[in-house]
């Protein structure tokens, strides 16, 4: 890499957080990914922009970044939020928030059923109550619902999104595709049938199933099922039309998506079948991020004359340790060779190993001013 192409991350890096709507952060767990979504907003909130990061991360490692006591589903503001070194714009706000599946699926139940007692019917439902925190890629989708809620909200510029390791990003990411095909399905279909009609316009396949999936899991539980979908009737359209715009702002070119990596091979292959599986879709990352990298150094050359240290002698093991750490940092540069490739064109920027871990609003800081080329 070039002089002139290390300092290039760091301006397309400005210009996305200043001018793109929605930024997602994704990659493999263990990456900095938290702390780089919480930069990339902290960074959009000096730049003027009213920023809001939020996390599908169980961890709750935002808020101890943030400084906060906690985060709930609902925005809030960083008061002790400041620009680095004094420079933030006027007008910029920096917000947080920490993903509630539930409370997201109850305010979409209550924004698409026709009346409060409808809603009440489905929010009381044992089934509703089980799928709404715990069934597997419900939290994927309220995941993206939130985000398109959090872009509609007029009190924000820009959305940061943190979200969960690679394989559940890519659930994140298709969710909304999932629900509307789930809706289109003939079973569901026939399962939202007027109580009236019930299982009568199940055909036999589908009564061979429920009653197969019955003895496994109980008469009740089908039962609360059934109860659940003839609930949600009517609703569909509603659900339907939210996905559809849900899914067309992950595709818009007001999305943009960063991939988060470490040095390390398994993290950088991670990395790799995401940036693929981004492509695919028609949604390339515009950046990538490297956290943790070592430093390394300009080669040394013994003056003519000069011995070597004797063995053993502090000046020998400096330079050994010299010597590990330089072989430390070009492994790291070519593991990371195949991406970079992959990738193209996309800036890669870098973020050095540092003496501490990123645990408040100043280790923000110091992040920030290596991604945009401050550090100098």
């Amino acid at each position: 890499m070039t002089a002139r192409d290390e300092a290039a991350p760091g301006r397309a890096l400005a210009r996305l957080v200043t001018e793109r709507a929605v930024i997602v952060c994704c990659g493999s767990g263990g990456a900095g990914k938290t702390t780089t979504a919480a930069v990339l907003a902290a960074e959009a909130a000096a730049s003027g922009r009213r920023a809001v990061v939020v996390t599908i991360d169980p961890a709750r490692r935002l808020a101890d970044a943030l400084g906060l006591a906690g985060l709930t589903n609902e925005p809030s503001p960083v008061p002790r939020f400041r620009a680095r070194g004094g420079k933030q714009k006027d007008g910029g706000e920096l917000w947080a928030v920490m993903l509630d599946t539930k409370s997201t699926f109850d305010h979409l139940v209550e924004l698409y059923a026709p009346d409060a007692e409808q809603a009440e019917r489905i929010m009381s439902n044992r089934f509703y109550r089980n799928i709404s925190a715990a069934l597997s890629g419900t939290q994927e989708y309220m995941a993206a619902e939130k985000l398109y809620e959090l872009h509609d909200d007029a009190r924000f510029d820009v959305v940061v999104v943190d979200t969960p390791p690679t394989r559940n990003a890519l659930d994140f990411l298709e969710a909304p595709a999932r629900l509307t095909r789930f809706l289109d399905h003939r079973l569901y279909r026939a399962l939202t049938a007027p109580t009236r009609v019930g299982l009568r316009v199940v055909n036999v396949a589908a009564q061979a199933f429920l009653r197969t999936l019955s003895r496994v899991v109980g008469g009740d539980a089908i039962a609360d099922a059934i109860s659940f979908f003839q609930a949600f009737d009517g609703m569909e359209e509603g659900f339907r039309q939210r996905a559809n715009a849900v899914d067309e702002l992950l595709k818009s070119t007001d999305t943009a998506y960063v991939l988060v990596t470490g040095p390390r091979h398994d993290t950088i292959q991670e990395a790799r079948y995401f940036a693929r599986r981004l492509t695919d879709s028609g949604t390339p990352p515009v950046a990538v991020i490297v956290n943790r990298v070592h430093p390394r150094f300009a080669d040394s050359v013994r003056p003519a004359g000069r011995r070597r240290p004797a063995k053993g002698s502090a000046r020998a093991e400096l330079e050994a340790n010299r010597a590990e750490l330089q072989s430390v940092a070009n492994a790291e540069v070519a593991a990371l060779e195949p991406l970079t490739e992959q990738v193209g064109g996309v800036p890669v920027a870098t973020v050095p190993l540092l003496a501490t871990d990123v645990h408040d609003l100043a280790g923000l800081g110091v992040v920030a001013d290596h991604l945009f080329d401050r550090s100098g």
